[in-house]
C-alpha cells in the first residue's frame, strides 16, 4: 500500500536521473554541459576508487590465504616447539591481511554506492536548466495536490464512486484502495498528512525557483580589496575569495568558519553562490577588513 506516496500518478513521467542507462545514447548525441560533464566525471572518479580498492582486497585476500600454505592442514600450534612463535606469528600476520581485505572490500562498496548516487540527489542548482526543472517539478506536484484533493471531495460525496476516480487517472487498484484502505488507515482517500507533505513540497520549490530566479538575473561582480578579490562568478555558481598571497592562519579559519574550501583549479577558497552562500561571503569580507584594521 503505497498509494499515498505516490511520486506521480498515472499518465505522469517518471523524472529522469543524469545517468540512467536509458540516457547513455542521449549523451553521445549530444554534448554534455558543464555541470553534466562534471557530473560524469564524479562518478567516474568514484567508479575508479571502487574498482581500485576491490582490486586490493582481492590482492590482500589471495597474500593471506598463500602466507598459510605453507602450513599443513590442520596442524596444530606445537607449544614450547621452536616454531611456535614463527605459526603464531605467520597466523598474526595473515589475520592482518585478511582483515585489510574485508576493510578494502567496505571501501569498493562505499564509492561504488557514490557513484551510484551521482544524478539522483535531486535538481542541482549548478544545474543549467535547473529553473526549467523546477518548474516542471511545481507543476506536478501542484497537479498531485489537486487530484487528491478531487479525490477526497468524490469519496466524501460518494465512497463507492469508482468509476470518477479512474476518470481522474487512477487505476482501479488503486481506485479500489483509496475506497477500501486496509485497517490501520486512519480513514478512506488521502490521509491528511500526504496533503500537508506535499503542499510543503510545492511551498519550498516555490521559495527555491524565487531564489534562483533572482540569482540568474545577477551578472559577475568582483570586489577588489587590499589582499583579496571577492568575487560572485554567476556562470560557475560559486562566490569566492582570491587572494594575493599565501593566507595566514587568521585568515584561513575565517575563510573555514564559513564554509569556504579551497579550490586548487580555480586557485580560490569556493562555495556554492546559493543566498547562503552568498550572505556567508559578506560575513568573511568583514571579518577579513576588520583583520586590517
Amino acid at each position: 500500500m503505497a498509494w499515498y506516496n505516490r511520486t506521480t500518478f498515472p499518465g505522469e513521467k517518471q523524472q529522469e536521473t543524469l545517468f540512467g542507462p536509458h540516457q547513455y545514447s542521449l549523451f553521445a548525441a549530444q554534448k554534455m554541459n558543464a555541470y553534466e560533464e562534471k557530473q560524469n566525471a564524479r562518478k567516474a572518479r568514484y567508479e575508479r576508487r571502487s574498482e581500485a580498492a576491490r582490486e586490493q582486497a582481492v590482492t590482500e585476500s589471495n597474500e593471506a590465504s598463500s602466507m598459510l600454505n605453507v602450513i599443513t592442514d590442520c596442524q596444530p600450534i606445537h607449544v614450547g616447539h621452536h616454531s611456535e612463535r614463527g605459526h603464531r606469528s605467520l597466523i598474526k600476520r595473515s589475520g592482518v591481511k585478511m582483515r585489510k581485505s574485508i576493510a578494502y572490500d567496505e571501501k569498493a562498496d562505499y564509492y561504488a554506492n557514490k557513484a551510484e548516487a551521482v544524478g539522483n540527489g535531486g535538481i542541482s542548482s549548478d544545474d543549467p536548466h535547473a529553473i526549467e526543472k523546477l518548474e516542471k517539478k511545481l507543476e506536478a506536484a501542484e497537479a498531485k495536490q489537486e487530484r487528491m484533493k478531487a479525490a477526497n471531495k468524490i469519496i466524501r460525496k460518494n465512497q463507492e464512486d469508482k468509476d470518477s476516480l479512474m476518470a481522474l487517472g487512477f487505476s482501479e487498484k488503486e481506485s479500489e484502495e483509496l475506497i477500501h484502505p486496509p485497517r490501520w488507515m486512519p480513514s478512506v482517500g488521502f490521509p491528511s498528512y500526504a496533503l500537508t507533505n506535499n503542499l510543503s513540497k510545492i511551498k519550498q520549490t516555490k521559495a527555491r525557483l524565487k531564489v534562483l530566479k533572482r540569482l540568474a538575473q545577477a551578472e559577475t561582480v568582483e570586489i577588489v580589496k587590499n589582499g583579496y578579490t571577492l568575487r560572485h562568478d554567476t556562470e560557475e555558481n560559486r562566490v569566492m575569495f582570491i587572494l594575493d598571497g599565501k593566507p595566514s592562519n587568521e585568515i584561513r579559519t575565517i575563510l573555514k568558519k564559513y564554509a569556504f574550501k579551497w579550490s586548487p583549479r580555480r586557485g580560490a577558497w569556493v562555495r556554492q553562490a546559493t543566498a547562503n552562500g552568498i550572505f556567508a561571503a559578506r560575513c568573511a569580507r568583514k571579518a577579513l577588513d576588520a583583520l586590517e584594521g
